[in-house]
């Protein structure tokens, strides 16, 4: 019995490793949270890290602060890529807009464009009734 398990192996997929020079990165700047994801050229994500991840808890997710250490914590993920070039595409009204773009420019990428990509209501939603007191 003991030899059965033993000789049984589980053959782990190996992960494939892709290498890039231009790419995009996303930022999502909320209220809440600061979300960074970098793609390649056609939007395939090739990895992402936000603030509550980066052990950020609350208001200060979405502190330009938090921005500048998803960006580093993102960077260690892309290492081995060889990622040089990004087009950044921002989304949201947060205050990790600005934190994000310097950190990426900090951490050794040349940010080509920034698109910012905030939806804009065309007269959307009815506003609230006034408030009377």
């Amino acid at each position: 019995m003991a030899e059965d398990k033993s000789a049984v192996k589980r053959i782990k997929k190996k992960k494939i490793k892709r290498t890039l020079k231009r790419g995009q990165a996303h930022v999502q700047a909320s209220y809440n949270n600061t979300i960074v994801t970098i793609t390649d050229s056609n939007g395939n994500a090739i990895a992402a890290a936000s603030a509550g991840q980066c052990g950020f808890k609350g208001p200060k997710k979405a502190t330009p602060y938090a921005a500048g250490v998803v960006v580093k914590n993102l960077m260690e993920k892309l290492r081995e890529t060889g990622l040089e070039q990004v087009d950044v595409f921002i989304k949201g009204v947060g205050s990790g807009r600005e934190g994000a773009i310097r950190a990426l420019h900090a951490n050794g990428l040349e940010v080509m464009s920034i698109k910012d990509m905030t939806p804009i209501p065309h007269n959307g939603c009815r506003p609230p009734k006034v408030r009377r007191v």
